[in-house]
């Protein structure tokens, strides 16, 4: 179990809970002195370490050179625009859409786009109540979500990662189960991290889309974050337009990460 009271500002990769599951996967992360995780990876055979959604600290070297990885390839994806000296962009910013949680039911209803609400309330209107639990790790959303990757062909984080965060933090895991007249039509799952919180897998059925379920789903994940301490939804990447269109209608914005960055300094000294 680990403290998921919201004090701290770090992105998901970034969460102690995050390096717990990789660990329980098999995976072999590397905490540095200052607390930042990096993850070990191969690419075409050879190691590679990756610096995910975080600003490299300015004693970097240093605390490579501690660990004895002062050598190796380093791929650095900060969050936001930042210098990167010594370093070779291979990959642009990518824009995410993320949600202010800050302010009351009120203010958030207000940035709410007029269809959206719209939608929204046709949802209330409905027969259709939300759950809100903990993931546990054979819940059934997993499932739909390893069929729904692999008929759409999108690649998210692996069942079993996902799982293993379930496990090792639970109490960082919130489940939004739509039902109409009894009946599981919809499903979001968010995972918390600090002061923050990130939209993970979806799932929805014909029953579900018609009745706006995710509209009603996202709005009650909106307020129930807020009410524990989140200030901002990390609503993934822009993807494609009908979803991007739906989560800007919620209330989102766009934010510019830092690009991802290729370091090797095979002569460095220690």
């Amino acid at each position: 179990m680990f403290d998921d009271s919201p004090q701290t500002d770090h992105a998901l990769m970034q969460d102690r809970a995050f390096a717990a599951a990789l660990l329980m996967c098999g995976e072999h992360p590397i905490t540095l002195p200052s607390g930042l995780t990096l993850l070990n990876r191969r690419v075409v055979g050879l190691p590679v370490l990756m610096l995910p959604r975080a600003a490299p600290p300015l004693d970097l070297d240093a605390q490579l050179a501690c660990a004895g990885l002062h050598r190796r390839l380093l791929i650095l994806s900060p969050e936001q625009p930042t210098p990167m000296p010594r370093a070779l962009r291979v990959a642009a910013p990518r824009t995410l859409l993320h949600v202010d949680l800050g302010g009351d039911a009120a203010t958030r209803r207000a940035a709410l786009h007029q269809n959206w609400r719209h939608q929204l309330g046709q949802a209330q209107r409905a027969d259709m109540r939300v759950l809100h639990r903990a993931l546990t790790p054979d819940h059934r959303l997993l499932t739909l979500e390893a069929d729904q990757s692999r008929a759409r062909g999108y690649r998210n984080w692996p069942t079993a990662l996902t799982a293993a965060f379930a496990q090792v933090a639970p109490e960082q895991t919130h489940v939004f189960t739509a039902l109409l007249r009894g009946y599981e039509v919809a499903h979001m799952l968010f995972l918390t991290h600090g002061n923050r919180a990130t939209y993970h897998i979806g799932h929805t059925t014909d029953a579900g889309r018609s009745h706006h379920a995710h509209n009603l789903l996202l709005w009650e994940a909106m307020n129930t974050l807020a009410a524990r301490g989140i200030t901002t939804l990390d609503l993934g990447p822009q993807t494609l337009p009908d979803i991007d269109r739906f989560k800007r209608r919620a209330g989102a914005h766009e934010v510019q990460t830092g690009g991802t960055w290729l370091r090797w300094t095979p002569f460095a000294l220690r």
